[in-house]
């Protein structure tokens, strides 16, 4: 079965939730052990699980690929955060959103931002591809959704904020006309994670995390995940989910859900300090321009305003810096206590050069286009304190931009 052989009538919201978000992170998915009454759940790493006779298990699981207690409780948790009727775990965010795309028929259009993460692009263009999937990037998707629709097109994809120039998009604008034509709108939610940011609430079919991000929050699981309240969607992508078989771990799913009850804490936190680091960048005169949702500069503020939680900016942003590709490579490397790398979400503070890394494998022009260019840095901020994250990234501007002109003055150099 695939979407485009079954047209999917928008199904009924999940229940309002009884309780409020840090009390659901806590609790949601996490009874107490029937038998020894502990209070965090064990970690079952059973492969199997006996039956009492044949084809009847004992409990709710045969094989740990097809369910796993582990995995069942984090995927309720999700469900709760996002606001949704069901969750589903995998391996990775790129195996989440290779689950997605392999439910649609060959010969499907799928529309998307252009300023996508690099290896959602890369699929796109390389994996889907291969598949008869065709995929139309847009970066102005608001403006565009009407005229880049064909009979044929299945899905739409977006990320808001989008990495890395943090682009926000009007979810439920592009959701209404997507709807009239049948279309289901996928959106990604790692730059914000549950908290921030509900996608369901405003008309998404399906909101993707990559939960290596946020939602673990600690740099050591990889792990992605996909929620939605449609009964039809769950029956064919929990099918995928088993038969392909890029399920994770037991003990990866304990540690997400770990991690999961922090959340509303460390979103917090990091929100406080990107919004300190943004407007510290935004008055520096070594930074040519700051992407931040939370600023009131940003060009798509009132999107903030309308989809964020108490209009908060989340713990991302980027800014591009004077002194091109070799500037923003020194900058990343003077940081004290952000560390240069991948990735981006986890307590710890970072920084990297989306151009020469995460988005490397997308060609100059197209990355260009999406506004991704050579100066640009992206900054994930941690939960360290707020102004040692400030000061150590303005003495990291002053030797990646002052430095070298005052060694050159020093060489006599002009």
């Amino acid at each position: 079965m695939t979407l485009a052989e079954h047209p999917i009538e928008t199904p009924p919201r999940a229940p309002s939730p009884v309780h409020r978000f840090g009390t659901l992170a806590v609790h949601a998915g996490s009874p107490h052990d029937a038998v020894t009454g502990a209070v965090i759940e064990p970690i079952s790493l059973s492969t199997t699980f006996a039956q009492t006779s044949v084809g009847k298990p004992v409990g709710d699981y045969e094989y740990s690929r097809s369910s796993n207690p582990n995995r069942d409780n984090f995927e309720r948790a999700i469900a709760a955060l996002e606001h949704a009727r069901y969750a589903l775990a995998f391996s990775s965010g790129s195996a989440t959103t290779a689950n997605i795309l392999q439910s649609l028929a060959a010969g499907s259009h799928v529309i998307s931002v252009s300023d996508v993460y690099g290896g959602t692009h890369r699929y796109f263009t390389k994996v889907a591809l291969s598949h008869d999937v065709k995929v139309t990037f847009t970066p102005s998707i608001e403006v565009d959704i009407s005229t880049l629709i064909r009979p044929e097109t299945k899905l739409i994809w977006i990320e808001t904020p989008s990495n890395p120039t943090l682009s926000l998009v009007d979810i439920r604008r592009v959701a209404t006309i997507a709807h009239e034509h049948g279309i289901l709108v996928v959106v990604d939610n790692t730059f914000l994670s549950p908290y921030i940011q509900n996608p369901l609430d405003h008309g998404a079919d399906i909101v993707v995390h990559s939960v290596t991000k946020y939602i673990n929050g600690h740099s050591d699981v990889v792990m992605g995940c996909a929620a939605f309240n449609s009964p039809d969607l769950f029956d064919r992508l929990s099918f995928l989910q088993n038969a392909i078989g890029a399920v994770p771990s037991a003990f990866d799913c304990w540690l997400a859900h770990r991690g999961l009850k922090t959340l509303h804490l460390r979103a917090r936190e990091a929100t406080k300090n990107a919004t300190s680091v943004a407007h510290a960048l935004q008055s520096s005169p070594h930074v040519v321009a700051v992407n931040y949702p939370g600023l009131p500069s940003h060009p798509q503020h009132a999107v903030t305003l309308k989809q964020h939680r108490d209009a908060m900016g989340g713990g991302m942003l980027s800014f591009r810096i004077r002194g091109g590709h070799d500037a923003a490579q020194r900058f990343c490397q003077a940081t004290k206590i952000f560390t240069l790398a991948e990735s981006l979400g986890g307590v710890e503070s970072l920084v990297e050069v989306p151009s020469a890394m995460t988005h490397g494998g997308i060609p100059k022009e197209q990355r260009e286009a999406a506004g991704v260019f050579d100066d640009l840095v992206r900054v994930s901020c941690g939960i360290e304190d707020e102004a040692d994250l400030k000061a150590d990234v303005l003495q990291a501007l002053e030797k990646a931009v002052v430095g070298p002109k005052i060694g050159k003055a020093v060489n006599g150099e002009a």
